[in-house]
């Protein structure tokens, strides 16, 4: 049996971000091709109570939690920290999130156990393996999930050739890339000499349901892109929509939503998205910034649901135009997409097709499991 060591250090389990759909959507490729899964995860986000609920679905077989620093080292790094030396350390640290006692405890798993492959989920956990003389026989694969180096555009210290330079250092030491963006996928194909495959996240088509209880459905995160551009969509848009129209906003972005709106439906957490999907009409994807595919585009997609996005909405994707996506950074212009496809069925129905077409042809779960079998089983 296939033997795979997994790092992700967020949780798979909490669905309305886009990373952890992406992250559970491989554990579902592994239980479907029956190779066995111990996980490590970071206790800031994961503990052993969600690695029980793992199990229990059959998506791992072990569950292991990077140790903490422990209250010593704790004690050491606030004397670093009130003398101003660690602001010196840290700045030497370009696109690494390791801290005191990981690299420890990771060797550890590596010490008790031989791996067919070992995933580490984004290049700030690279360090992990980097000359790791205790990864034996294993298969280094690294799932990019994004294109990090323009995340730091806007840093006060940040230099081009610095953050990209380390990006590509750090993506070298991986016998195969998993990207899931086509541009992603050239940049990194003029740059490194390694094995790069495009996975998308993959779903299955799913069906509607005849009651339809909201017109629009909003799916995100609270991370910095999602902010600012829901921060657009109720300035700029929602005083031009009718209010007649019923919208769902799902996940931690209700943080940043104007309160009392009374066509706005806040649902913070959801355990199954299937539950709001299959009963909107259309899905929206404000997006201004950032860089990647974006998974809520695929999961809608996956239901028929037009989407109306800004530019960087149908980043990613394999086709910019006749995807089911109307593409404006307008706002005037999102704003009567939105309110002609509610009203036209003509023009819904048409969207429509175009969507479950693209999806059928570019994101589909068997598709997507064939690329992957490339990746670990051939």
């Amino acid at each position: 049996m296939t033997k795979v060591l997994y790092f992700y250090s967020e949780n798979p389990l909490f669905l309305t971000q886009g990373n952890n759909t992406r992250a559970m959507g491989l554990l579902k490729y592994f239980k479907s091709k029956d190779i066995s899964v111990d996980f490590v995860g970071d206790p800031i986000y994961i503990n052993n109570l969600h690695f029980d609920e793992l199990k229990n679905q059959k998506l791992i077989t072990n569950g292991f939690l990077l140790k903490e620093l422990r209250k010593k080292k704790k004690k050491i790094q606030k004397i670093f920290k009130k003398l101003g030396l660690l602001k010196i350390i840290e700045k030497t640290k370009v696109l690494d999130r390791l801290r005191a006692n990981h690299q420890e405890s990771f060797d550890e798993i590596l010490k008790n156990n031989e791996y067919d492959y070992i995933v580490i989920s984004y290049v700030f956990w690279t360090r992990l393996v980097e000359n790791n003389k205790h990864i034996k026989n294993a298969k280094l694969i690294i799932d990019t999930h994004d294109f990090i180096t323009p995340h730091f555009k806007n840093d006060k210290e940040f230099k081009l050739g610095k953050y990209f330079e380390e990006e590509i250092r750090s993506l070298s030491f991986f016998d195969k890339i998993l990207v899931v963006s086509i541009e992603e996928k050239y940049i990194f194909d003029q740059f490194l000499d390694k094995e790069i495959h495009l996975i998308s996240h993959p779903e299955e088509i799913k069906q509607k349901s005849e009651k339809e209880l909201y017109d629009v459905i909003y799916v995100a995160s609270n991370n910095v892109h999602n902010v600012k551009s829901v921060k657009w969509f109720f300035q700029k848009v929602y005083p031009l929509l009718s209010k007649d129209i019923k919208i769902c906003v799902v996940g931690k972005i209700n943080d940043n939503v104007p309160a009392a709106l009374e066509n706005v439906y806040n649902i913070d957490y959801v355990d199954n998205l299937e539950d709001v999907y299959s009963v909107s009409k259309i899905a929206i994807c404000p997006m201004l910034s950032g860089t990647g595919v974006k998974i809520k585009v695929i999961e809608a997609l996956s239901y028929g649901l037009p989407i109306v996005c800004n530019e960087r909405g149908v980043d990613g994707l394999l086709n910019k135009t006749n995807n089911g996506c109307l593409v404006t950074n307008d706002e005037k212009t999102f704003a009567s997409h939105i309110e002609k496809l509610i009203s036209d069925k003509e023009f819904y129905n048409y969207h429509s097709v175009l969507a479950k077409d693209y999806f059928l042809d570019n994101h589909e779960k068997n598709k997507t499991y064939d690329k992957l079998d490339k990746v670990f089983l051939s």
